[in-house]
């Protein structure tokens, strides 16, 4: 392949293994990846077969029918992507954040982007981008992870959790005080420490909250992160059992861009984009455009595509 761009991209990505910043971080990032070993799991709403109450989880048709899955192993990182590291990767290949026009949504972002330990905010094409450049600069078949594996992780391997959390449900002081998730008062108070804008709308240190019993970290909030899959509200009636990767081609046109004025083709987001009581189930299914401009819930974690774990 003698591409112009392509042969430009790998001199890139040769030229930027020689930093030390960059080693550091690939290091980081290979320790912070956690191995799913594959297997079988009924994918879905599994509230009414399942659930101790036997009543569906999820009022949305577009988490049913339950439905077996299943999935070769793969990693999956343990945290969200960091500020730290998406800035990094700016920074080796000559890239800006995004810039918005001033004002209160600049401040908000700027919130966002300030603290190196908080989840990176990013639209879908950019968190692909992100997960496809691990890949060059590793050797490593890094990508974003399609949503049939995002929710076996969430599930720690597909057990019947309702929520990604150490315990497996959501757990509050009251409505706006969370012990293993954040509530609204957490984070206006973490904003006032920090002295960030945004109140309530802050994301929290990647850390903050105990892990699933799988070891990941923000399975139930903190940002909702994007998926490799086009969104189908159909897709389970026709999905494939082994390792099913969304639509071919985007089919799908919904106004749940935020910003839309016309319907446009979505991707599929899981998790929520803000912890609190009532959010991030690992069975709910949500849509964005790819190029949204509305950042301020959107995150990206990334999967290893390889039957092995990966060495550090």
């Amino acid at each position: 392949d003698n591409h112009p761009a392509a042969t430009s991209a790998a001199t890139a990505a040769q030229n930027q293994q020689s930093s030390p910043e960059l080693q550091n971080m690939l290091h980081q990032v290979k320790q912070n990846l956690v191995f799913v070993e594959g297997g079988d799991f009924l994918m879905g709403d599994f509230g009414r077969e399942y659930g101790p109450e036997k009543l569906r989880y999820d009022v949305n048709k577009d988490s049913k029918p339950l439905h077996k899955v299943t999935l070769s192993s793969y990693s999956i990182s343990r945290f969200k992507t960091t500020n730290q590291e998406y800035q990094l990767y700016l920074k080796l290949n000559n890239l800006s954040l995004r810039q918005f026009n001033g004002g209160l949504f600049q401040e908000w972002m700027d919130s966002l982007n300030k603290l190196p330990n908080t989840p990176a905010h990013v639209n879908w094409y950019e968190a692909e981008q992100y997960c496809a450049w691990l890949g060059e600069v590793s050797g490593l078949p890094f990508a974003l992870p399609t949503e049939a594996q995002w929710e076996y992780a969430a599930r720690s391997r597909g057990q019947f959790f309702i929520v990604g959390t150490n315990s497996g449900v959501l757990e509050m002081d009251s409505i706006h005080r969370g012990i293993n998730i954040s509530g609204s008062s957490d984070r206006k108070e973490f904003a006032q420490q920090m002295g960030l804008k945004g109140g309530i709308m802050v994301a929290m240190p990647v850390d903050r909250y105990p892990p699933n019993p799988l070891g990941l970290y923000d399975m139930a909030g903190n940002g909702y992160e994007w998926m490799q899959d086009w969104y189908d509200p159909d897709y389970y009636q026709h999905s494939p059992a082994v390792n099913p990767r969304g639509p071919e081609k985007p089919v799908y046109k919904s106004l749940d861009g935020i910003d839309d004025t016309e319907p446009q083709y979505t991707k599929v987001l899981r998790g929520a984009g803000f912890s609190g009581p009532f959010e991030g189930l690992t069975i709910t299914r949500s849509k964005r455009k790819p190029d949204t401009g509305v950042l301020l819930t959107t995150t990206v974690r990334c999967v290893v595509n390889s039957l092995n774990p990966v060495k550090p």
